[in-house]
């Protein structure tokens, strides 16, 4: 608080949805703000307090509230452009968390030349690691010539390493594989530093709890509302969106769905499916039931979802999704007709293109 200029616009990251609350009373408290929402606590478990407080923290016009703590419902999709600080008061063992937090800091702003990381936890020992950002180019000394980079070409006939599996055997005999990683890449709900393994076994544990079978885990997937509902019990019981997404990667389905990798987990004989192929293959279903602009729309829509992933099915993309299609939101009502009907279109094409399964 004394370092930091306290009318700048920061996010906290803390260690649990207790500690995020913990610290937005020990801001308040000594903050030279009075205003009760100076600070606020944005977790899943804040709702629709937490998405109204969210909502006015990205308006650039407003300066209440200005500091923002989390556990990890931040880490991803704020697109707040000024963000001045980052705090981080628990570990960060992802890279791709690490980056997707440092991006929350990199959004461009007016008058914003720099933000800054107070890093209580040495997470940004992350800069140093090669996968940051490759490795280190030596420079050489200011009296020397660099002598030309020599394209890399592979030795020929030399065999190299493939990634090692890790096979992991769950509660009810069955194996699922995994890539091998450190033992230390998760963290369990209570903050505990677990591996990979145990990991996806603890969420086989839980996946049971939050829907009884495939096809009720489908029907929670399908829609928007209920999707997003099913991650934020996800999250509360350990399992944060950022350390699916890394899962998705071990388990090798990085052009899968997210689905496909709940599949999985709960049933091993699952196979999946790239998003590629689950929009070309709910094509025929979708469009038989659509009118032609309806089906440019769509058509536009499974593009971004095969290019980027489920994030642009989420309910509140539908209006950035309408902007970049059609420039505004005026002019995509008249296309396509009233909000109304433009929301019932989103919500239930997803409902055909999470029906088709593998045979």
């Amino acid at each position: 608080m004394n370092y930091a200029s306290q009318n700048e616009k920061t996010i906290i990251f803390c260690a649990n949805q207790e500690h995020a609350a913990l610290i937005m009373n020990l801001v308040n408290q000594n903050a030279n703000s009075k205003d009760p929402f100076y600070c606020v606590r944005v977790t899943a478990n804040d709702g629709e307090d937490g998405d109204r407080s969210l909502r006015e923290f990205q308006d650039n016009e407003k300066t209440i509230p200005t500091i923002l703590t989390t556990s990890q419902k931040l880490s991803t999709g704020v697109d707040a452009l000024n963000i001045r600080n980052i705090v981080l008061l628990r570990p960060i063992n992802s890279m791709i968390e690490f980056k997707q937090i440092v991006g929350r800091g990199t959004r461009l702003f007016e008058g914003k030349e720099f933000f800054t990381i107070y890093d209580f936890v040495d997470a940004s020992e992350h800069f140093s690691d090669p996968e940051w950002d490759g490795e280190p180019i030596e420079e050489p000394p200011v009296d020397c010539v660099r002598e030309p980079r020599v394209p890399y070409e592979p030795e020929p006939d030399k065999t190299y390493e493939r990634k090692n599996k890790v096979k992991v055997k769950l509660r009810n005999g069955k194996e699922r594989e995994i890539q091998h990683m450190i033992s230390t890449s998760f963290w369990s709900a209570d903050g505990r530093p677990v591996s990979a393994e145990e990991f996806l076994s603890n969420l086989f544990g839980e996946l049971p709890k939050l829907f009884k079978n495939e096809e009720e885990l489908r029907k929670l997937w399908s829609d928007p509302r209920t999707r997003k509902i099913l991650l934020d019990k996800l999250e509360e019981a350990g399992f944060p969106k950022p350390d699916l997404l890394i899962l998705q990667k071990l388990v090798d389905m990085e052009k899968s769905d997210l689905y496909d990798v709940l599949e999985y987990v709960f049933n091993g004989d699952y196979v999946a499916m790239t998003r590629e192929a689950r929009a070309k293959a709910a094509e025929a279903t979708i469009f038989a039931l659509l009118n032609d602009k309806q089906k440019e729309f769509i058509s536009f829509v499974l593009s971004k979802y095969v290019e980027a992933g489920v994030d642009e099915l989420d309910q509140e993309k539908l209006p950035i999704l309408l902007k970049n299609k059609y420039q505004s939101l005026e002019d995509a009502k008249e296309i396509l007709g009233d909000t109304a009907n433009i929301s019932k279109l989103f919500i239930e094409f997803q409902e055909h293109l999470y029906r088709l399964k593998v045979a």
